[in-house]
Formats: C-alpha cells, structure tokens, sequence
C-alpha cells in the first residue's frame, strides 16, 4: 500500500489573521452591546459634527452597523439626538438624590450637581453640543426644550411644595443655563475660571429662592 504524504498547509489555507478595529458589519448588528455602540457613536457624531451635519448614516458608520438598526432602535435622528441628551443627564439616577433630603438644601444641591456634570470632560463635551446645536437648530431646541420640560422640570415641579411650581423650576434652569453658556460656551471671564465651589455658595441661595419658599 502506497503511503501519501499529508498536504503541507500554505499560506493560502491559513486562516486570514483577524483585522483589528471596528467589528464586521454583522458582528456589529447582531452583538449585544450595539445600541450602546451606537448611542456613543451618536454623542460623539453630534459634539464633534454639530446637529446640522450629524446624519443617521454617520452614526452608523461610526457605530459599525446598519443604518437600519439605529433607526430601529431609535428611529429618527430627532430621537437619536434626545437619547444622546437623556443618557448625558441620567435623570432617572440623579434626580432623587437632587431632590431628596433636608428641603432647605434644595438649591445647593441643584448648582453642585449641575456644575458637576458641566466639570466632567466626560459629559461636558456631548453637552456643549447639545447646548450649542440646541441654540443654532430649531429641530435640536425642540428635542432640548421637550426633555428639560417633560423629563427634568415636571419631576422637580412635582416634589416642589411652593404655588407656581413649574414655573419656580423653570426660573431655576434659565439660571443654570444662562451660567453654562457664559461659562463654558462664550468662557466670559471672571466666571469661566472662577472656582465651582465659589458658584455654588453664589448661585444656591437663588435656586433655593426659586425652589423653596413660598
């Protein structure tokens, strides 16, 4: 009985070596973290891009998947862009410690944690573009102004023991706003390096105002 020899592999049976960087199209789609993915992309397309040249179709080059699965997980780019805000302020985690504990220190509280997210580069970029778009595009003012109001000032008008609630909570985030843009988008000095703690002692007694008395 003749013996074969057994076939030497070559370099064109070799299994080709695995590319590194964004996962294959399908791997992306079908992976578990994939609306993560693209929810990251998005905040990253839009503080980088700006609303205006953000597209459902970039998101989903920079997520690695299918411009079909963002729409399907958030549908338009409106809705993209309001999930990108929610994620960034985490209401459903940050509120009840905002608003729970001693009702005098309601105000402090506010200004330490809205100045802390601002401080954070980590959130701080993805909010300048949502402030930013939010000034220059009508479409991402609407997005803006609905989650402020339904998702942020109606739960903190609800706890509010104080005539005009909705009212006093929206007086409170004009301020906090108004020290945002002049902080962090036009950097007006004193205030762009004045020390955040020295902002709170200033602005809490104010946001107490709004938020306390009656």
């Amino acid at each position: 009985m003749t013996e074969h020899p057994e076939p030497t592999s070559t370099a064109d049976d070799a299994p080709a070596p695995r590319r590194r960087g964004r996962p294959s199209r399908r791997a992306a789609s079908e992976g578990p973290d994939a609306r993560t993915r693209i929810l990251e992309a998005a905040r990253t397309e839009f503080a980088e891009r700006g609303y205006d040249k953000t597209s459902i179709r970039g998101i989903a080059k920079a997520a690695g998947v299918d411009a079909a699965l963002v729409h399907h997980y958030f549908g338009t780019k409106d809705e993209v862009f309001a999930a990108a805000v929610e994620v960034t302020f985490e209401p459903a985690l940050v509120l009840p410690a905002v608003l729970g504990g001693d009702p005098d220190g309601l105000g402090e509280r506010l200004a330490r944690f809205f100045l802390s997210v601002w401080e954070d580069p980590g959130t701080r970029t993805p909010l300048l573009a949502i402030l930013r778009s939010a000034v220059t595009h009508e479409a991402a003012a609407n997005v803006l102004r609905d989650f402020v109001l339904r998702r942020l000032l109606e739960r903190v008008a609800a706890e509010l023991d104080v005539p005009d609630p909705t009212l006093r909570a929206e007086l409170a985030a004009s301020h906090m706003l108004g020290i945002a843009m002049l902080r962090y988008v036009v950097r007006a000095e004193p205030l762009a390096s004045a020390d955040p703690e020295d902002i709170v002692a200033m602005v809490a007694p104010t946001l107490q105002r709004y938020l306390g008395e009656s």
